[in-house]
């Protein structure tokens, strides 16, 4: 069976289901909700919640609320987070959030109104209140917001063998950790060891000895994405975090730094489409229509560049009516090499491929490119215009056309975006309403005006 088919059959599964927890939950069916619920993962589950409507999730959750544990709603979208736990009795609440490491409790507060966030802090011990509430005191989307609270620490001094038995009769540890970290007397991490060194190493040997060489530490305040950043450029699994005296406040793990740069690839993608970075299927109407619709008027107006181009030009379209009907192939084939262009120089610029040091070279590359495609498609175009309408001079004139606007897509899709990102503004933002507009009234301008010259 090939992929797709196991995928389709997958999600046909899915669906069947979805179908029998609803009807279960139409008919007040507690066993049966929970017999069905109960083989699926806490990323399933909450994907199950954010697909179906609102009314429909609150009877399940209405039967099943005792069964939500803390890692369902870390998995669950931001966007009815508030709304399930607002749906939950207090004392699931506290239970779920007493499960989970600092980090996730904070990701979870931090998107909540204040009544919701009380709630939860009431509910957990004093111990990790502290910590969150330290944790929710650094500015958001900052890495004391990402860090996790727990931590494993060894003095610098010891060996091997008392880290191992340190370990064993620990009452707790962190759900997840890859290294012990080797702070000093004054709680300033040192160096780090990982597990794998630490138990394939002789009980004698000094931590000191086996330290990692990737070891590096962040500051709290540090962006979240520059963290992200990090990880991967340097193929970290864990990173400790400190604070302005350099001592250990906590650390941050590979999959929160992973859930950032997926994050950031998400809103880039959003925003590209002009549909605001926090779009969700789980949105009502309301809320889908009033994050659209500032960029729909934007490029009301944008557009409406393009038709005064276009009415500059009234008597040459009048003149030979033909050209009504080629000039969108012009702009709109610009409009989708500018927008090529332009996905790629976005994404450059967020896993900082494309800097000030190769920008030349990546502009030169896409001129380049532009011209080529520039040169092929007016070959075609040129040569259908010219058979279909019998006019070789029409057939010039959307050659070079077309040429002239694959230029302008081309650099136009390198250089807003740099532009923006020069200004400090988000490229994602508004590069995609800058190059469409560029292409098309430049497409037009160039067909039109070219059309004036030789064919009139």
């Amino acid at each position: 069976m090939s992929d797709e088919m196991a995928v389709m059959d997958e999600d046909e599964v899915h669906a069947d289901r979805v179908e029998a927890i609803l009807a279960a939950v139409e008919a007040g069916d507690a066993d049966r909700v929970t017999e069905l619920m109960e083989p699926l993962h806490a990323a399933d589950i909450a994907d199950l919640l954010e697909q179906i409507g609102g009314a429909d999730r609150r009877a399940l959750l209405a039967l099943w609320s005792g069964e939500i544990d803390g890692e369902i709603l870390s998995e669950i979208d931001e966007s009815i987070r508030e709304e399930v736990i607002e749906s939950l009795p207090r004392e699931v609440v506290a239970e779920a959030m007493r499960e989970l490491d600092t980090d996730d409790v904070v990701d979870i507060l931090e998107d909540l109104e204040r009544p919701a966030q009380d709630l939860i802090l009431d509910s957990l011990e004093l111990a990790d209140r502290v910590a969150v509430q330290k944790a929710l005191s650094y500015p958001e989307y900052t890495a004391g917001r990402l860090m996790q609270r727990e931590v494993v620490v060894a003095p610098e001094h010891w060996t091997v063998g008392e880290t191992i038995d340190y370990l064993r009769e620990a009452e707790s540890l962190p759900d997840q950790f890859y290294h012990v970290i080797l702070v000093d007397p004054r709680m300033k991490p040192v160096g780090y060891v990982t597990l794998g060194r630490l138990l394939s190493s002789r009980r004698v040997v000094a931590l000191k000895e086996i330290l990692e060489d990737t070891y590096r530490t962040v500051p709290a305040t540090e962006a979240e994405a520059d963290v992200a950043y990090m990880f991967n450029q340097y193929h970290l699994i864990s990173m400790p975090v400190v604070d302005d005296s350099n001592r250990l406040v906590g650390v941050i793990t590979i999959d929160d730094a992973m859930n950032v740069l997926d994050e950031e690839h998400e809103q880039d993608m959003l925003r590209l489409a002009g549909v605001g970075d926090e779009s969700s299927l789980s949105d009502g109407v309301w809320a889908t229509a009033k994050q659209r619709l500032p960029w729909l008027v934007v490029n009301l107006f944008t557009a409406s560049i393009s038709a005064f181009v276009i009415s500059r030009f009234e008597s040459t379209i009048a003149s030979l009516v033909t050209l009504a009907a080629l000039m969108p192939i012009v702009a709109s084939t610009g409009g989708i090499a500018g927008t090529q262009s332009l996905a790629v120089a976005v994404r450059a610029l967020a896993t900082r491929s494309l800097t000030s040091a190769n920008a030349k070279r990546v502009v030169l590359r896409e001129l380049i490119g532009g011209l080529l495609n520039g040169l092929a498609l007016a070959c075609i175009l040129g040569l259908a215009g010219a058979s279909i309408f019998g006019d070789w001079k029409l057939g010039l004139v959307l050659g070079a056309a077309m040429i002239t606007n694959q230029l302008v897509a081309a650099m136009g899709g390198v250089l807003v975006p740099l532009g923006l990102h020069r200004l400090k503004l988000d490229p994602a933002l508004a590069s995609g309403t800058f190059v469409t507009t560029l292409t098309d009234v430049l497409g037009y301008l160039a067909f039109l005006g070219l059309a004036s010259l030789v064919l009139l």
